[in-house]
C-alpha cells in the first residue's frame, strides 16, 4: 500500500477502504507519510467529502493512534464539550468553572486557533505561567483532586489528529465537514468522554456557513457518538456576528471573567448559561433545562464559578493575580475608537471579516507554529438589529502594529452593513 495510491484515489472521488485510511493515518503519525501528502489528501477530503462509513473510520483511526484515556476510576461521569469554532467564542472559559461548581466534574482538551477562528488554548496562554500541556497523568490526578482541567492534547492521545489539527490550519481545509467531525470526535474518544454538548456554530463567521451544511455535522457526529456508546447533544448556534463583543486573545479572557462577575455582554451571558444548562442535565445533576439554567445561574450569582475558574488557573500554574485583577494583563500600545461615520440600524456585523481582522493583528496564525500576540484584537460596541448614531463608536482596535492597525480598519468597516428600515436581532440558536 502507498500513500500516493490513497491520495490519488481520493482525488479521484472513490470511497476509501478502512484499511486504507488506517494505513494513511498510523503512516502519518509515525512520521513515514510526510506533511506534503498528508496535505495532498485533506484537500482532496475537502473538495470531495466522505462519505459516513469513511469519517467514522478516519474518527477512529485517529482516535486509535494513541492512548484511549480511561477515567471511570476518577469521575463518575465523564463530561465534555466542544465548539466547532467562531469568532469571539471564549465559551469554554465560563461555561467549564460554572458546570464544575454545580457538581459536575469536567476534563477538557482543547485546541488551538484555525484560520480566522480563535483558540482556546490561545487564550488562556494570554495567564502568564498558564501550562496547556498536561501529562495524562497529571490530566487525571487534578480532575480527581480540582474536578476542573483545560488542557491541550496530550501528545499521548489522538496524535494522529493533534499533527492533522496543525496542517489543516495553515492550507486551506478547515472547513472539511468530514476532517472536522473527525477531529472533534477521534479528541472526545480518545479522552474518554461518556457525555458530549456539542456546539456547531452556523454562519458568515463559521466552518458551516449554512444550516444544512450545520445539520450535516451535527447528525454526523451524533452518530460516530453513538457508534461509541457516547451520549451526544448538538447545539446550532449563530455565528453570523461575533459572541460577545472581544474577539483576541486576553480581550476574550478579559470578557470571559467579567460574566463570571455577571458583567459580561448578553448575548455571551445567555449563550454560556444555555449550554451550562444542557450539560448539566446530560451530567444527570438538573432534570430538565430550566433546573440546569437556574442550578448555572445561582453558581455566577454566588461567585462560585468564578472560584472554581481560580482554582483552574492555579492548578495549571497560572498567575491568579491576572485572574483577579484583569487590568494586569498586557496592553496593546495602539488603541484607536472607531466611530460610524452614518446613522442606522445595523444589517450586518461581519464575523469572519472581523475574525480575519483579528488575526491579521496578530491574534492568530499565518503558518504553523507562529507566534500570537494575546495582547492585541477588536471588541465590537454594537450588534445587529441595535441603532445607532453618526459619531457613536462602532468598533475600538487594538494593536501593536501601525501598519496592521492601518490595514485592517477599513476591511473593518465594511464588515458592518446598514440599513434605514429596523431589523431584526439575531437568534443566539437555532436548533
Amino acid at each position: 500500500m502507498r500513500a500516493v495510491d490513497i491520495i490519488i484515489k481520493k482525488r479521484e472521488k472513490h470511497e476509501l477502504t478502512g484499511e486504507e485510511i488506517k494505513f494513511f493515518v498510523d503512516g502519518f503519525t509515525r512520521g513515514e507519510i510526510p506533511d506534503y501528502q498528508v496535505s495532498a489528501w485533506a484537500m482532496a477530503v475537502l473538495l470531495n467529502g466522505m462519505t459516513p462509513r469513511e469519517t467514522t473510520d478516519l474518527t477512529l483511526a485517529m482516535a486509535h493512534s494513541g492512548e484511549i484515556l480511561d477515567l471511570s476510576g476518577v469521575v463518575k461521569i465523564v463530561m465534555d464539550k466542544h465548539s466547532s469554532g467562531g469568532v469571539g467564542d471564549k465559551t469554554t472559559l465560563v461555561v467549564l468553572p460554572i458546570v464544575v461548581a454545580c457538581g459536575v466534574p469536567v476534563g477538557k482538551m482543547s485546541g488551538r486557533g484555525l484560520g480566522f477562528s480563535g483558540g482556546t488554548l490561545d487564550k488562556m496562554e494570554s495567564i502568564p505561567g498558564y501550562r496547556v500541556n498536561l501529562t495524562t497523568d497529571e490530566f487525571k490526578k487534578q480532575l480527581r483532586n480540582d474536578g476542573i482541567v483545560l488542557t491541550g492534547q496530550s501528545l499521548d492521545l489522538a496524535p494522529a489528529d493533534g499533527k492533522l489539527y496543525a496542517l489543516r490550519d495553515v492550507t486551506g481545509t478547515v472547513q472539511s465537514i468530514p476532517l472536522i467531525a473527525s477531529s472533534i470526535m477521534s479528541k472526545k474518544i480518545a479522552a474518554g468522554a461518556q457525555a458530549i454538548v456539542l456546539d456547531v456554530k452556523v454562519g458568515l463567521g463559521a466552518f458551516m456557513e449554512t444550516l444544512d451544511e450545520a445539520r450535516t455535522l451535527a447528525n454526523l457526529m451524533t452518530d460516530i457518538g453513538r457508534l461509541v456508546g457516547c451520549e451526544v447533544v448538538t447545539l446550532l448556534s449563530d455565528m453570523n456576528q461575533p459572541l460577545g463583543d472581544a474577539v483576541g486573545n486576553s480581550l476574550e479572557v478579559i470578557e470571559a471573567i467579567n460574566t463570571l462577575h455577571s458583567r459580561g455582554p448578553a448575548d455571551f451571558h445567555e449563550h454560556c448559561l444555555h449550554v451550562s444548562a444542557h450539560m448539566l442535565v446530560l451530567g444527570q445533576r438538573a432534570p430538565d433545562l430550566e433546573s440546569g439554567r437556574r442550578l448555572a445561574e445561582a453558581a455566577i450569582a454566588s461567585g462560585a464559578a468564578f472560584e472554581k475558574f481560580r482554582v483552574l488557573v492555579r492548578a495549571q500554574g497560572g498567575d491568579v493575580s491576572f485572574v483577579d485583577d484583569p487590568g494586569k494583563f498586557p496592553k496593546a500600545k495602539l488603541v484607536e475608537v472607531v466611530k460610524a461615520d452614518r446613522s442606522g440600524t445595523l444589517s450586518r456585523v461581519h464575523a469572519r471579516m472581523i475574525g480575519e481582522a483579528a488575526a491579521a493583528l496578530g491574534a492568530g496564525r499565518a503558518r504553523k507554529g507562529d507566534p500570537v500576540d494575546h495582547a492585541v484584537g477588536v471588541i465590537i460596541h454594537r450588534k445587529v438589529g441595535e441603532r445607532v448614531e453618526k459619531g457613536e463608536p462602532l468598533f475600538t482596535i487594538y494593536a501593536n502594529d501601525a501598519t496592521k492597525q492601518a490595514q485592517v480598519r477599513e476591511g473593518l468597516r465594511e464588515a458592518f452593513g446598514w440599513s434605514d428600515t429596523p431589523v431584526a436581532s439575531l437568534p443566539l440558536f437555532y436548533e
